[in-house]
C-alpha cells in the first residue's frame, strides 16, 4: 500500500469504545475513515455524521476498507473477526480477544493462512508510562509487582466481568514486562466477583498481586514494581513514572554535633504525553501498511485470556466452596 494512498479504515461497533476508535481514525494522517457499522442503525448514523463518513452494513463496510477495529461485545468478537478475515480485511480486535480460546486459536490460524494482520486491543501497552517502564526494566531485576485497577468506567455499559474488563489489562502488561509464563495462580472474589484479588507467580520467581474492582468509589489505575535496586511506581491515568532509590547513609556534621542521614531519592523520568489509543491505532495502521507483526498479537491476547480465565474460575470456585 502506497503512503500516498490513504488507508481506508472502518469501525464495527460504535458504542463508547468504538466511537473513540472512529474519532482517532478520522484524526490520523494518511487514514480515511471509510465508514462505521453497528447493530444500532441510529447510533451508527450519528457517529458517521459526526466524522463526515457513512453508516454501512458490515458487508458494505468490508467491501470498502483495508482494515477495521472490532469493538462489539466480546461474545461476538470471534464471528465478526472471522467474517473480516475471510474478506481479507486486517483487524484490530478489542480486548479480550475472544470469549473462547479455541475460537481464538482458529482465528489465528485462519489469519496466518489468509495473510491478514490481527492485533488485539490491549491499549495499556501503548501507554507512554508503560513504554518508559519497559525501558527502565531492561536494567533491573524484578522481585515483585502490584497492580490496582479500581473503579469501573461509568460512561459505558459493560458485559464483561471485572477480570475480563479490568484486570486483563494488567495481566497483559505483566506478561509483556516480565517476559515469562505464569506457573501459579490464586484468586479470591467478593460482591459476585465485582471485586477480585489475584496472586501470580512467574516461572523465574517474580510474584505479582493484582486487584480489580467495580465497587470502589475512586478510579485508580496504578502499577508498582519492586526490583533489587529500586521501587518504581506508575500512574496510568497521569501517565507518570517515579523511581524511588535509597541514597548512601552518611554522617553529617552540624553545630549540634554529628547526625546520621539516610535519605530517599526520587527520579521522575520524562514520559511522552501521547494518547494511548492514538498510539495504538497508529501502530496498527503502520503494521497494515508494512505487513508487519503487531506489538500485541493474537497469541499475546490468548496468553492474557488464559490467565484471566484461570483467575475468574478460581474466584468462582472459592465462592462456591464458601457456600457449601
Amino acid at each position: 500500500m502506497s503512503r500516498a494512498t490513504p488507508m481506508r479504515a472502518g469501525v464495527i461497533g460504535v458504542g463508547s469504545m468504538g466511537q473513540n476508535h472512529a474519532r482517532v481514525y478520522a484524526e490520523l494522517p494518511g487514514v480515511e475513515l471509510a465508514g462505521v457499522a453497528d447493530a444500532d442503525a441510529e447510533r451508527a448514523r450519528e457517529v458517521a455524521t459526526r466524522h463526515d463518513t457513512r453508516a454501512l452494513s458490515m458487508a458494505e463496510l468490508l467491501d470498502r476498507v483495508d482494515a477495521v477495529s472490532i469493538a462489539v461485545p466480546t461474545t461476538h468478537h470471534a464471528s465478526v473477526a472471522r467474517e473480516c478475515i475471510e474478506s481479507g480485511v486486517d483487524v484490530l480486535v478489542e480486548k479480550p480477544f475472544v470469549a473462547d480460546p479455541a475460537e481464538g486459536r482458529a482465528l489465528e490460524a485462519l489469519a496466518d493462512e489468509r495473510g491478514v494482520v490481527v492485533q488485539v486491543g490491549h491499549i495499556e501497552r501503548f501507554n507512554p508510562a508503560v513504554r518508559a517502564v519497559s525501558e527502565i526494566l531492561d536494567e533491573q531485576e524484578v522481585i515483585a509487582v502490584d497492580a490496582q485497577r479500581l473503579g469501573s468506567p461509568r460512561e459505558r455499559t459493560i458485559a464483561d466481568n471485572a477480570v475480563m474488563d479490568l484486570m486483563i489489562h494488567d495481566i497483559d502488561v505483566l506478561l509483556s514486562l516480565i517476559g515469562e509464563d505464569v506457573v501459579t495462580v490464586n484468586a479470591l472474589g467478593a460482591e459476585d466477583n465485582r471485586y477480585i484479588d489475584a496472586q501470580l507467580r512467574f516461572e523465574g520467581g517474580v510474584v505479582a498481586s493484582l486487584t480489580a474492582s467495580r465497587v470502589t468509589q475512586k478510579k485508580i489505575r496504578e502499577l508498582s514494581i519492586t526490583t533489587r535496586e529500586c521501587w518504581i511506581s506508575v500512574d496510568y491515568i497521569d501517565r507518570s513514572v517515579a523511581i524511588h532509590r535509597h541514597s548512601l547513609p552518611e554522617y553529617v556534621e552540624r553545630k549540634s554535633g554529628m547526625h546520621y542521614r539516610h535519605e530517599g531519592v526520587v527520579e521522575r523520568p520524562m514520559v511522552d504525553s501521547g494518547e494511548p489509543l492514538k498510539e495504538e491505532l497508529a501502530s496498527f495502521v503502520e503494521c497494515v501498511r508494512e505487513r508487519e507483526t503487531p506489538l500485541v498479537t493474537a497469541e499475546d491476547g490468548l496468553r492474557a485470556l488464559s490467565v484471566a480465565r484461570t483467575i475468574d474460575q478460581l474466584a468462582d470456585d472459592r465462592m462456591e466452596a464458601e457456600v457449601r
